[in-house]
Order: structure tokens, then sequence, then C-alpha cells
């Protein structure tokens, strides 16, 4: 991501910082599932989900060492909790969490845009009756053409914009 080009509010979900918390949220799920099916008990549970945390430093000290980024992870995060950690992603594969988490990291960010997408339809539509009468210049195979009015080209980018947001959504 081109820092300069990008909005605030996307760039927070693409962090490192988000990406281990995406990691964690990710875990916690599965402790919760492995529960939920008897294997890890109600005490253990109750401890990772309230206590597990990491610090991005140590994870980076640690993957100094380890040169793997997810068991940098898991013992930075198994240092915040006792013995409940045996359980802390147990079961799992790097793959499982690397993959789910994009995932869901790819979904947050599909539903930041799909908000903005909608935000600029509806700013479209009021372009385009504000300048239903506004004569401009029409445009056809790069050289002027007959003239046109600004709202309807506004109502083109409006439909447009209405199949993108069907297309996101779909997606």
């Amino acid at each position: 991501m081109v820092e300069r080009y990008a909005r605030e509010e996307m760039t927070k979900h693409w962090t490192q910082h988000a990406r281990y918390a995406a990691w964690l949220e990710v875990e916690k799920a599965a402790v919760k599932a492995w529960n939920k099916l008897g294997l890890i008990p109600d005490e253990d549970c109750e401890k990772i989900v309230n206590n597990a945390t990491f610090s991005v430093e140590r994870i980076e000290e640690i993957e100094a060492i380890t040169k793997h980024d997810l068991i940098a992870f898991n013992t930075s995060v198994s240092e915040s909790l006792g013995e409940e950690s045996r359980w802390f992603h147990y079961g799992m594969t790097s793959s499982d969490i690397l993959d789910t988490t994009l995932t869901y990291q790819m979904k947050t960010a599909g539903e930041l845009l799909l908000e903005q997408l909608i935000e600029l339809k509806e700013s479209l539509k009021q372009r385009a009756i504000e300048h239903k009468n506004t004569v401009c210049i029409g445009r056809s195979h790069g050289i002027h053409a007959e003239p046109t009015t600004m709202g309807l080209k506004f109502t083109l980018w409006f439909e447009e914009t209405k199949r993108n947001i069907k297309r996101l959504q779909s997606a």
C-alpha cells in the first residue's frame, strides 16, 4: 500500500499490530471451538480468551532468532499465559492462521470500501440533480462531441457505482 495514496481508515487495518490482533482473534475463536467440543477445559478457555496478549516488539525479537513469524507470535502470546498456553494454537497449522486471517482482513477492508462506495453513490446522485441543466461539451473517441449536461455524466457515474457496489457485495 502506498501511504501517500492510502486513507487512514484503510491503512489501520493493514498495520503489523492489526495483523497480529487478527491472528489473536482467530486463535481465540479456535480455542472457543475446542472448548465447545469439550477438549479444552472451561477454566483454561476463559484464561486464554481473557488474558492472551502480545507485543509487536517482543514478536520481532523472537522472530529475529526463529526466522518464523507465527512461532514468534505464538511464543509472545504464550508468555502472557500460564499452563493454559498448552491449548493455544492447538491442532492448527500456520496456514490455518495466515489464510483465515488474511480472509478476515480482506473482508474488513471490503466492508470499508463498500461504505465508501455507498457514500460516493449518494454524492453522485446529489450532483446529478444539482447539475441536471449544467451544459458541458460532450466527448466521443477523445474529441469534442455534441453538448450534454454534467447531470447526465454524474448519472452515468452513479449507475456505474451502483453496479460496482453489487460486484463488491458479491465478492
